[in-house]
């Protein structure tokens, strides 16, 4: 299950929180560990809050400015609903949201430059750099909020962080071909 940023931080930062957003994944985990369901969390599917996305000095995952703030959300996280989720998946598919969303625009923010529909939709975008300067972002972003968990709550919550990255798999167009088993791995592995 995901963790809807906006909807406890409505601004996308800790200045202001959401109570009853607090209270409603409160008291989701406290039933789903009642019923003997074991929550996985993930901080972020996808939903950026539109205060940190809006902002033209950040521009959500394509400037540095959103690891603190992704970090500061994740932390909030981690201390407020901690004693009782022990799986936190940072990221979602992190390579499927940078390239679907910054490289060939047909998934939200709907960013690019190989498609005239990305000129309305997503404000342009650059599909030959914003893929890789968002999933490098993405990447910092989660690094920060596993030393944050590592550092801070790990000896006493006892929990793990990861993140879900999607795979697309291959098989060799000809298994008896070494060169053939050789790409396929390379395909899985990149």
């Amino acid at each position: 299950m995901s963790i809807s940023w906006s909807r406890v931080l409505p601004n996308g930062t800790i200045d202001v929180v959401n109570q009853k957003g607090v209270d409603y994944y409160n008291d989701l985990f406290n039933r789903l560990l009642a019923a003997g369901i074991t929550p996985w969390v993930t901080l972020f599917h996808w939903d950026t809050p539109s205060g940190v996305h809006n902002r033209s000095d950040t521009g959500s995952f394509l400037s540095k400015d959103i690891i603190p703030k992704f970090n500061d959300y994740a932390d909030f996280c981690f201390k407020t609903f901690g004693d009782r989720v022990k799986n936190w998946i940072t990221l979602n598919e992190p390579w499927t949201y940078a390239w679907n969303g910054y490289g060939w625009g047909v998934l939200a923010p709907g960013r690019c430059s190989i498609d005239k529909k990305c000129e309305t939709i997503g404000g342009g975008g650059n599909t030959s750099t914003e893929p890789y300067i968002v999933g490098h972002n993405l990447l910092l972003s989660h690094a920060a909020a596993y030393k944050t968990y590592k550092e801070k709550y790990q000896a006493s919550q006892g929990g793990r962080v990861g993140m879900a990255c999607n795979n697309d798999f291959g098989l060799p167009w000809n298994a008896s071909d070494p060169e053939d088993v050789k790409a396929a791995s390379r395909r899985l592995a990149f």
